[in-house]
């Protein structure tokens, strides 16, 4: 079961479209006042197991045991040291999911592990994000309280259903204020039909635009274009029906901080330049990436955050080729564009640079999505040596020439 696959199947399978109803289920629970802060708790966490067993069967095991675990990290080791030891805990069970499943011989039909990791990966960001807020102070976990009041909002929060298999990332503290204020607010149910639309139009679009590429090797230059924009819809369809879902249940993203909004996909398609698409694909998880890696690295934390999105990916080979490309990419972003730019006086020269940084960013997204994907050697080794890798190693040649002339400039 290919990523790619995974991105389609997610929102068509059975389990996720049951939660739709039970979502909002839950929102009208609320809104009627019949349901406790502590039964609110307790609906969302045993909705939560219970999607997990019904989505992925006897591997529910391999999601809750580290849920628990960072619960009880965060219950008794002292603030200072919690984000550590959370990290290290999450990564280290995270990867030893990826490499005991991947040195399996599985079904290739069975989408199961592949929804468990992305599930333990989802878990990772939420658990290490709650880490951060009580190292920091922004979360103080209530000593006096019983055991049972402290753990319950953490493993709600932690396994909650409408963002156990997917969504944008949300703090905790947030969360927290959602789940205490249900109810009191009008249900968003017009923005999730919204996205529920827009989630429509994408599959048929994707759906429209599937087949009839003509050649199928990855050394075809409109060939890897066309298979990234099929993967860039996949993934687009996925992000938007995972909003969707949080809406119906009432945890809609603020303004601005979901996955994707129309800006965001126009940005995403239009921009020139590789570090503005960087930056706004999957933004929950790059704001997660910059806060966990970027602002906390002391020395080249540009190559540390993409390096370490490969290790939090998989470490497939693909994905360290992909990603450290990706990093170089961005860096080159920085010292060519503003060279460029410095150089195009004309309205005709700036539309022409323009154009063609458009064309590269395009052929340049693509060939790093394509690798990312990529599973085997083989696969990457035959991508590598086709022509599609020139404008990759033209811009890293590029790089090495600009790098010690002028300071990057963001």
């Amino acid at each position: 079961m290919r990523w790619a696959d995974l991105l389609v199947l997610l929102p068509a399978a059975p389990h996720r479209l049951v939660a739709f109803p039970f979502a909002a289920l839950f929102y009208h629970l609320c809104a009627s006042r019949r349901l406790s802060l502590t039964a609110r708790y307790i609906f969302l966490l045993a909705g939560g197991c219970l999607l997990a067993g019904t989505a992925v069967g006897s591997y529910a095991v391999l999601l809750l045991i580290p849920a628990a675990g960072s619960m009880l990290i965060l219950l008794s080791i002292s603030p200072a040291r919690a984000h550590n030891w959370v990290f290290a805990f999450q990564m280290s069970w995270q990867t030893l999911c990826h490499l005991g499943l991947s040195s399996q011989e599985l079904d290739p039909q069975d989408a199961r592990p592949a929804i468990t990791l992305s599930a333990i990966m989802l878990l990772t960001q939420k658990a290490t994000s709650l880490a951060l807020d009580v190292q920091e102070g922004l979360v103080p976990l209530q000593l006096g309280q019983g055991l049972l009041q402290r753990a319950l909002p953490l493993c709600s929060y932690l396994l909650f259903f409408p963002a156990l298999l997917g969504g944008p990332l949300c703090s905790f503290s947030r969360f927290r204020g959602q789940v205490e204020s249900l109810g009191a607010v009008p249900w968003p149910l017009r923005a999730a039909g919204q996205r529920c639309l827009c989630a429509l139009a994408l599959q048929g679009l994707r759906a429209g635009l599937a087949g009839g590429w003509g050649c199928a090797s990855l050394r075809c230059l409109p060939r890897l274009w066309a298979r990234a924009l099929l993967l860039r819809l996949a993934y687009y369809l996925h992000w938007v029906l995972d909003e969707a879902l949080l809406q119906v249940a009432g945890f809609g993203p603020e303004a601005g901080q979901g996955d994707l909004s129309v800006h965001d996909l126009w940005t995403l398609e239009t921009t020139h330049r590789v570090a503005v698409f960087a930056r706004t694909w999957n933004k929950s998880t790059s704001r997660w990436l910059r806060r966990l890696i970027f602002q906390r690295c002391p020395a080249q934390p540009l190559l540390a955050t993409f390096a370490f999105s490969a290790w939090w990916h998989g470490l497939r080979p693909g994905q360290v080729f992909g990603f450290l490309c990706w990093a170089v990419m961005v860096e080159a972003d920085y010292r060519i564009h503003p060279f460029l730019s410095a150089r195009a006086t004309s309205q005709g020269a700036k539309l022409l640079y323009r154009g063609t940084t458009w064309v590269f960013t395009q052929q340049i997204v693509a060939y790093i999505l394509v690798a990312v994907e990529t599973e085997s050697f083989s696969m990457l080794y035959q991508l590598w040596t086709s022509c599609n890798s020139i404008l990759p190693l033209s811009y890293g040649l590029a790089l090495l020439l600009l790098l010690a002339k002028k300071p990057k400039q963001n």
